[in-house]
């Protein structure tokens, strides 16, 4: 096997003439390097310097036959070594990110507006899909982060941090205002036309389970593919629709949309950022973390 430090050694030796100060420039004793030099003798069978009293000189047939080989080595290695520092220390590259159209517009839109700006060299590829999408491809090295809907009970991933807490609650515009002047039992939402999230969605499994170990059995009346839709929808009167509060503030707000307090209320969930199980996050990918670790 070969031994890089021994032919580390012999380039240092052969630029600098001496063995003293190739120790001095390698930061080792003058034995050592004395030594390393003899090992690598044996190893070649062959004499790479000759010792002169101007010093260290070349031997025409050993040294001087491998020396711009060596060099053109070593150099190679440097210069894959300061490839891998620059990634490791500049945001170059790609970041492949994970979420769902919603968490994408309520999450993360602010923070890919600001990370752009900050690193116009990172190309950001933005894969839309929902969590259990999602999941599918961290496990498969597909993406370099992911927003998840949690809880997820998936060991295949790192789960890092929350970043977003989520109040599931029901919203619905006027035509319903009288359910929100008081706190309605839960089980009542199942005599109104229910607005909720395709059955796949990890948001519809939460409410689900949670219902059945009440004894409560919510059937929506319309399932809907994206939040966006349903809150058209709940604002146009269609029905009630099951949404995290954080995503309609706005709507609440403004009064297109009426928040009705069921007892018990839903429990919390809220959005976490994950990464590959087996794969170190770069540089570029870390910067983009930072900025949810430093708002929390």
């Amino acid at each position: 096997m070969v031994n890089l430090e021994l032919y580390r050694v012999f380039y240092t030796v052969a630029k600098c003439g001496s063995l003293t100060r190739a120790a001095d420039e390698l930061f080792i004793s003058q034995p050592a390097v004395s030594q390393a030099i003899k090992q690598l003798e044996g190893q070649l069978g062959c004499s790479l310097f000759n010792r002169t009293h101007r010093g260290m000189e070349l031997s025409e047939q050993g040294g001087k036959q491998i020396f711009d080989i060596v060099e053109k080595a070593l150099g190679e290695l440097d210069t894959a070594e300061n490839k891998l520092k620059e990634i490791n220390t500049t945001a170059t590259g790609t970041i492949r990110i994970s979420a769902s159209d919603t968490i994408f517009s309520y999450v993360l839109i602010d923070k890919i507006a600001k990370y752009h700006e900050k690193y116009p060299d990172v190309r950001l590829n933005l894969i839309n899909c929902i969590t259990t999408e999602t999941l599918e491809l961290l496990k498969n090295n597909k993406c370099d982060i992911a927003f998840l809907n949690l809880p997820v009970d998936d060991k295949d991933f790192v789960l890092s941090s929350v970043v977003m807490p989520l109040h599931d609650t029901f919203v619905a515009n006027e035509s319903y205002k009288t359910l929100a002047e008081s706190v309605q039992p839960l089980k009542s939402m199942h005599d109104y036309p229910l607005l909720m999230l395709d059955a796949n969605t990890v948001t519809r499994k939460a409410i689900i389970s949670f219902s059945h170990s009440i004894g409560v059995h919510l059937h929506p009346e319309i399932e809907c593919g994206s939040l966006e839709l349903m809150v058209q929808l709940a604002k146009n009167g269609v029905g009630i629709a099951c949404v995290p509060r954080e995503y309609v503030r706005r709507e609440l707000k403004e009064g297109t949309l009426f928040e009705i307090r069921t007892e018990p209320s839903l429990p919390a969930r809220s959005v976490g950022i994950a990464f590959p199980k087996n794969q170190t996050p770069s540089f570029a990918v870390r910067e983009f973390f930072k900025m949810f670790d430093e708002e929390n």
